[in-house]
């Protein structure tokens, strides 16, 4: 059996998950595949009830009453209509949208339409707000007055677009991002993001990206955050507006061809496998993943240590590799050879299969290579 249908194509592979919303649904994606996942929320959302943009937004649409309204989520809807209910427009603003053309993105905003006694003319069947923007920039928007339903973050390129076709916007903004009010998730992944010790990272909103970034940045962290990113590290953005802060400090993301949780688990199921090394070593087959070896196809957990060890020597498969070089190699080992030793023998018991790794007597150790082999990776 394959080690893909075996252990699941994330298996040996940690994944951060930086989501507020959803993060459980993305972790069980991941997991299923058979990922670590470590998760850090670095986002809280913070409803607006009490807030007074929320309020006029309000009043002002029930005043004057648009043509369209677009519902973007269901928490949303629900806390803006609760949040009137409150303020004691419920009735008002339910009767202000009964009258207009009511969008809703996706089948989770139709449920919360539908419980609050309306009925939406019109929903994507991609949940895809670009679907949305079509459609109403195809119908016309020109001297149309649109009221917007925020999900949290301003939807970059959306309120631009509607504004260049004429129409009048109105932003409904039901809660806002703020930084977790424990910041000591974010920086665990931070840190573990810069020890290599995740392989790749998961960005669903521009929030969540902005936030980790800016705080890298207040821990004086960000140019060893953006090497990570750039060369060990792959970050996974949702879309293009969630890499927007990704691509603009220069750090290249991959992103599905639809914006969705299911496609961006599929895309790290195929980048992260890709990118792992396959050796031929003493007569097995050795792909070498974030925090674990597979060995002919079984999945072998190894101690972070013996990763840097492995990682090291399979830069020149077959070649010697010195103990002070691999030393060097080690996270925090100081300067007693002694570790390279412990180290060495873990990561042997590890393996499960001892002869991988040769001691060469004085000078160091080498991965047995496969003599065939050795000409492939011998440069």
């Amino acid at each position: 059996m394959h080690a893909s249908q075996q252990n699941g194509p994330l298996a040996g592979f940690t994944v951060g998950v930086t989501a507020a919303r959803r993060a459980d649904e993305l972790g069980a994606l991941l997991q299923r595949r058979g990922a670590t996942v470590l998760h850090a929320p670095a986002l809280r959302i913070v409803p607006l009830a009490d807030d007074s943009e929320l309020l006029s937004a309000t009043k002002e649409l029930i005043d004057h009453a648009p043509d369209v309204v677009v519902a973007t989520t269901a928490i949303g809807f629900r806390g803006w209509v609760e949040a009137a209910d409150g303020w004691g427009f419920g009735d008002a603003l339910l009767r202000c949208l009964r009258g207009v053309e009511l969008l809703a993105r996706g089948p989770k905003v139709k449920g919360a339409i539908r419980a609050a006694g309306l009925t939406e003319e019109w929903s994507p069947s991609s949940e895809s707000m670009a679907e949305v923007l079509d459609r109403l920039l195809g119908e016309g928007v020109a001297g149309r007055r649109v009221a917007l339903q925020l999900h949290g973050e301003p939807l970059p390129g959306f309120v631009e677009s509607l504004r260049a076709g004429g129409a009048d916007v109105v932003v409904v903004p039901v809660y806002r991002w703020m930084p977790p009010e424990d910041l000591g998730p974010v920086d665990r992944l931070l840190d573990a993001t810069v020890a290599r010790g995740v392989d790749a990272l998961t960005f669903t909103s521009a929030p969540a990206a902005a936030s980790l970034l800016a705080r890298a940045e207040e821990r004086g962290m960000s140019f060893e955050l953006f090497a990570a990113l750039q060369h060990d590290v792959l970050p996974a953005c949702v879309g293009p507006v969630t890499a927007l802060p990704l691509q603009a400090r220069g750090v290249d993301t991959v992103q599905p061809e639809r914006f969705r949780l299911g496609p961006l688990v599929q895309i790290l199921c195929q980048e992260l496998p890709s990118r792992a090394r396959t050796l031929p070593i003493a007569g097995h087959r050795i792909e070498i993943r974030g925090h674990a070896v597979l060995v002919d196809d079984e999945l072998r957990p190894v101690p972070p240590a013996g990763m840097s060890l492995l990682r090291a020597l399979s830069r020149r498969p077959g070649w010697v590799v010195g103990r002070a070089e691999l030393l060097r190699a080690l996270p925090g080992a100081g300067r007693d050879e002694h570790a390279v030793e412990t180290a060495m023998a873990r990561l042997r018991t590890a393996l499960g299969a001892p002869k991988l790794v040769q001691t060469v007597v004085k000078r160091g150790y080498r991965l047995a290579l496969d003599p065939a082999a050795g000409s492939k990776y011998a440069d």
